[in-house]
């Protein structure tokens, strides 16, 4: 039986609050995970939707590389 490890080189993820603050502890809580396993941020990209209701909504797409040695 093979077993073989393959690093994590590129990860994206997306992350939606009501809140910009409740955004920012999400992106912070998984950049402490994805540090874990030698990712670190190379780009943040964040929008705010206001609804018809005047309800605001916030969206960030994070993209995480591996560390340069």
């Amino acid at each position: 039986m093979d077993f073989m490890l393959d690093m994590i080189e590129d990860k994206i993820e997306f992350f939606e609050a009501d809140s910009i603050k409740s955004l920012e502890e999400k992106i912070r809580s998984q950049i402490d995970v994805n540090r874990a396993i030698m990712l670190e941020v190379h780009s943040v990209s964040h929008q705010m939707y206001i609804s018809e209701e005047g309800r605001k909504f916030y969206s960030a797409v994070v993209h995480f590389k591996a560390k340069k040695k």
